[in-house]
């Protein structure tokens, strides 16, 4: 059932409880697609302007659902550019295509005219019969590139009219939904490429032929040929690199299987596929991503006087591609973070397997971290941030303090005790049964605490020690022991 709407409405019979069947009906839109025809240039002199025209294509899944004189031209579009074209196999009526009403992201569409003759290609020229009868092929052939209006997907559409009309058949489209693909080291890889031929065509009869190039940065290289007409690889430029012969014959999925991915696989990859007389290619992007392994040296730390430089190094290792942002961030105890810079970078290096490394050299002043901290190193990556810390532990002096203060009272009370202490025993020699009956404080101090011994001691018992620790105005026993003491 349809309309002249440009829309198709499905209907099916589904169940909807064990003995309850309705009908669902689903509504399926074809849009109408604005393209830019590029026009030939004439050879010689100056183009004054743009060359290229506004078109419309209105796209049915049927032959009888449209006609030419139904549809006015819109004032900004030449009639001559209005197009209706069929597709049986509905790939120019994917959603992808159709943008909501009112959206900004709309599809990019670029029609060119196109000749149909013979490939040179060694891989295609078989398809080629000599008795193939040209008269098919004289007529109006346009071909057609799309981008859906979210670039995750890209079409290649061949498309015939009789000789001055507007309503074009499609007879080859090549499709792929992996436009741009991002892949880890040593994955498997998969690059759609399916393709449509019109089978009532007699340019479908004598076979077809796929081809798959790879490029990079100018330089290309053949990946894979396949002969369908011979059922046939013709070549393999790729270890790994193989299709779904399949799903290939059965479906036209002439997707490229990589079975693991490599840094050298990073590229532009182009699906071609070949009837006689007709050629259509779709492109796409495989980027391999691989983030960094940090590691940072010395680790842990040594233990550094406040005001003192570390000299710190960071190494990132078996990241792809080459850019890469490496800095170094402080976290002091009261958990302000605080960005220190790249330092000293080096220059990339790469390893066997086709990754980078890179360092980086800190020299890191500690005059104004505190006490305690914690150093990183971040690595920013198209393959994701990663970052490795280090804690970092701080002596030094600090102004004397009320504490400090009190216990240098302490000291000189304990060097006043040990001199009685020293008195009495020699006045107290010559009298055994003379009792002993006083506290005897012991101290000494260093930059952060106070370790303080009461002693009491009698004649003939045994006494206890007691160690305590000051620090900071608090005080906390350690621990005790006993010991004997003869006097």
């Amino acid at each position: 059932m349809h309309f002249n709407i440009l829309r198709h409405i499905f209907c099916v019979r589904a169940p909807i409880k064990i003995d309850t069947i309705r009908t669902v009906c689903v509504v399926f839109f074809c849009p109408v697609l604005e393209c830019w025809f590029m026009k030939e240039k004439v050879s010689g002199g100056l183009s004054g302007g743009p060359n290229q025209d506004k078109s419309l294509l209105y796209v049915h899944k049927h032959a009888d659902s449209h006609r030419a004189e139904s549809h006015d031209a819109p004032l900004e579009v030449n009639p001559d550019r209005l197009y209706f074209v069929t597709d049986p196999a509905a790939t120019l009526c994917h959603r992808s295509l159709n943008p909501r009403r009112g959206s900004s992201n709309k599809p990019m569409c670029e029609i060119n005219p196109l000749h149909p003759q013979p490939s040179t290609l060694e891989l295609a020229v078989p398809l080629t019969e000599p008795a193939l009868s040209p008269i098919y092929l004289h007529a109006d052939w346009l071909s057609t590139a799309l981008q859906s209006f979210d670039k995750t997907m890209s079409i290649s559409a061949i498309t015939r009219a009789p000789t001055g009309t507007k309503e074009h058949d499609v007879i080859l489209t090549l499709t792929t939904k992996t436009v741009l693909v991002q892949s880890r080291l040593g994955a498997p890889v998969l690059l759609d490429c399916s393709f449509w031929a019109d089978p009532s065509s007699p340019l479908t009869g004598t076979g077809f032929a796929v081809e798959w190039r790879y490029q990079f940065r100018g330089d290309g290289r053949l990946v894979l040929a396949y002969d369908g007409k011979s059922d046939r690889l013709s070549h393999t430029g790729e270890e790994g690199a193989t299709l779904d012969f399949e799903a290939l014959h059965g479906r036209g999925n002439a997707s490229l299987i990589l079975q693991e991915a490599k840094v050298h696989h990073s590229g532009i990859y182009i699906c071609s596929v070949y009837l006689p007389y007709l050629q259509a290619q779709v492109a796409m992007e495989l980027q391999v991503v691989e983030p960094p392994s940090l590691s940072i040296h010395p680790s842990p730390l040594p233990l550094t006087a406040q005001g003192q430089t570390i000299n710190i190094q960071c190494e990132a290792s078996g990241f792809a591609p080459l850019s890469l942002d490496l800095h170094w961030e402080f976290k002091g105890a009261d958990g302000n973070t605080k960005v220190l810079g790249s330092g000293s970078l080096s220059s990339h290096r790469q390893l066997w397997d086709g990754t980078y490394t890179q360092s980086s050299r800190l020299e890191l002043d500690t005059a104004d971290l505190g006490r305690a901290g914690e150093v990183a190193c971040v690595g920013v990556h198209p393959g994701g941030t990663r970052r490795v810390s280090v804690e970092i532990n701080l002596i030094g002096f600090s102004s004397p303090s009320i504490e400090d203060s009190m216990a240098m009272v302490g000291v000189a009370l304990v060097l006043y005790g040990l001199i009685k202490l020293v008195s009495w025993s020699f006045s107290g020699s010559g009298n055994n049964k003379t009792s002993l009956h006083f506290p005897l404080w012991l101290l000494w101090c260093d930059h952060e605490s106070f370790n303080v011994y009461e002693i009491r001691q009698r004649t003939s018992f045994v006494s206890s020690l007691t160690l305590f620790r000051i620090r900071r105005g608090s005080y906390a026993t350690k621990g005790k022991m006993k010991h004997t003491w003869n006097l």
